[in-house]
């Protein structure tokens, strides 16, 4: 098997969300639990964008003992030296440098040619060498970026001495079999590519994130950009959790990361409160309704055998158990299962009746909860009908 390394990014791009701005405090709370989860590294900010951002990745450095910390910076030299300075008391200390590659980037945002560029680029990789040993370059629109162009950058950059090297589909626009076929261009095409790790960094602006990180690691990348809750600039990055549980359930056969998988649960709402980002009910493995079933059919399913409509257990990311939500689509496995846990063991002929009444009861409400479903019953259990019925186990 081989490891994916996880690289976190939810103080960096993660925290770019309007309205998710992070203290030093909080930034170290947050990386101290992301340490502890197993990430590999932490991209702790971006220290030349503000004095705050400076001082907790300066913190961060300190704190952090296993995990490599990184800060970003562009192709400049002064965000260079001041991304040197916020991490020099790291233990493993990286700069993240790059450069937008695209014919767009290139000709609107930079005004300047390809080949100025690549100069750039290897002049940037170059000076942060200087500085620390770990060097990892993005290529910033990758997904846009014509692929014998970005083959012929990347060659520039792990001669000039990037141990890592990452390819971003920075707006999102990449599908997984275009994702898939660019870093294995670069594996095929790229004089020493085998000198760094590919990185991939993808967005989700078209709800592909997961979907492209995985596809490049199938094709040669050992590195995915991610953060937890799929929190980032506009749609979000590549959720942490979802790729992590991906390569853990899917392709554990060839890979595996050393990600604590049981403390995903804990640290999504962590994260969710600390950045006051709402995780939407539905989200994948981390969502409130990850493990809750509704339907009767599902339902019945489920509390026969778990894995009829589960594929990860939940205890896995740290989650008790499956729930059963009663509402008018349940059906009597589901009424038995929820009266037995609160103390009620309905027979067959006593089930009939109180199902009768809980559908009632479920038309008027979108879900039954425990205290209602406790009142309905002792009702009935007062009733001396009820209780004359023919018990058959």
């Amino acid at each position: 098997m081989e490891k994916i390394q996880i690289f976190d990014t939810s103080l960096r791009d993660g925290e770019q969300v309007p309205g998710c701005k992070l203290n030093p405090k909080e930034k170290i709370k947050i990386a101290k639990e992301l340490e502890e989860l197993g990430v590999d590294t932490i991209e702790a900010g971006f220290p030349i964008s503000s004095p705050n951002d400076f001082e907790s990745v300066n913190q961060i450095s300190k704190e952090i003992k296993n995990t490599t910390v990184c800060a970003l910076s562009r192709a400049v030299e002064k965000d260079i030296k001041a991304a040197a300075d916020a991490v020099q008391y790291a233990k493993r200390p990286r700069i993240h440098t790059g450069i937008g590659t695209s014919e767009l980037h290139i000709k609107y945002k930079f005004n300047s040619t390809e080949d100025k560029i690549i100069e750039r680029a290897v002049a940037a990789v170059k000076y942060a060498k200087s500085f620390v040993e770990d060097v990892e370059f993005y290529a910033e629109d990758a997904g846009r970026t014509n692929n014998i162009y970005l083959a012929k950058i990347i060659e520039a950059v792990i001669k000039a001495g990037a141990t890592v090297v990452n390819i971003p589909d920075t707006t999102g626009y990449c599908l997984p079999q275009e994702y898939s076929n660019k870093i294995g261009f670069l594996k095929e095409y790229v004089n020493g590519i085998d000198n760094a790790i590919i990185s991939t960094h993808c967005h989700n602006d078209l709800g592909m994130a997961t979907a492209n990180s995985i596809a490049g690691i199938e094709q040669g990348a050992r590195q995915i950009e991610c953060t937890m809750n799929g929190i980032g600039e506009r749609a979000g990055n590549t959720a942490l959790e979802e790729v992590v549980m991906t390569i853990k359930q899917r392709m554990h056969q060839r890979f595996y990361t050393d990600i604590k998988t049981p403390m995903l649960n804990r640290i999504s709402k962590m994260i969710s409160e600390e950045m006051c980002m709402m995780v939407q009910a539905n989200k994948a493995i981390v969502g409130e309704n990850a493990f809750a079933h509704s339907s009767g059919i599902h339902q019945d399913g489920v509390i026969k055998k778990r894995e009829n409509y589960e594929i990860i257990n939940p205890i896995d990311v740290g989650v008790d158990h499956s729930s059963i939500i009663l509402t008018a689509r349940s059906g009597r496995a589901a009424l038995a299962y929820r009266a037995k846990q609160i103390g009620f063991d309905l027979y067959k002929d006593q089930l009939d009746i109180a199902y009768e009444k809980f559908i009632h009861l479920a038309d008027m409400h979108k879900e039954v909860q425990e205290a209602e479903l406790s009142t309905m019953l002792n009702q009935l259990f007062e009733d001396s009908q009820f209780q004359a019925v023919q018990l058959q186990k």
